[in-house]
């Protein structure tokens, strides 16, 4: 094994892995997510989920002062939930999301990442080809490293647009 690429974070199975290449494969981790959720590669995205995977939408609601909770499900309800998708109705207009990743933080006690990242959904009509801004927030993930690779142990949806409309069953 080649030596790590910076000051050692951890030990895994495979080795030692430094903060720099850590990082990496965690905001790769991210991205990934985001293009698997655009193409709906449902089972794609779930490789990419923990055993313990919690998935979670919520939005800061003005008139009450406090986030309002909108999805709650665990891995497999989430698959249950992507798999009947298609049979509800929906706004069948390809969604598009467009990632930032802000923060990476491990977290020594918990074994995990604390990551934060910035996103923009945008929906693109298929009838004439116009694109708008569907919905804006933040991921707020934990990331777990199993045997080196990083799996998605729980994704809080922070979405600071409340108005979605039609199709808003599709995750972010």
């Amino acid at each position: 094994m080649a030596a790590p690429d910076g000051p050692v974070l951890f030990r895994s199975d495979e080795g030692a892995v430094s903060k720099v290449s850590a990082e990496t494969a965690v905001a790769q981790l991210v991205y990934r997510s985001c293009l698997l959720l655009d193409d709906m590669d449902i089972e794609g995205y779930m490789q990419l989920c923990a055993p313990e995977f919690r998935y979670q939408i919520v939005a800061f609601s003005p008139e009450i002062l406090r986030d309002m909770l909108w999805k709650d499900l665990g891995k497999e309800e989430l698959r249950r939930h992507l798999q009947l998708v298609p049979r509800h109705v929906s706004d069948p207009n390809p969604l598009c999301r467009h990632p930032t990743v802000y923060l990476v933080d491990y977290d020594e006690r918990r074994k995990v990442f604390d990551v934060v990242t910035g996103f923009q959904v945008f929906k693109t009509a298929l009838d004439g080809g116009t694109t708008e801004l569907y919905a804006v927030g933040k991921y707020h993930d934990l990331v777990s490293m199993e045997a080196g690779s990083p799996l998605l142990a729980m994704r809080t949806v922070k979405l600071t647009t409340r108005q979605l409309g039609t199709g808003s069953q599709i995750p972010f």
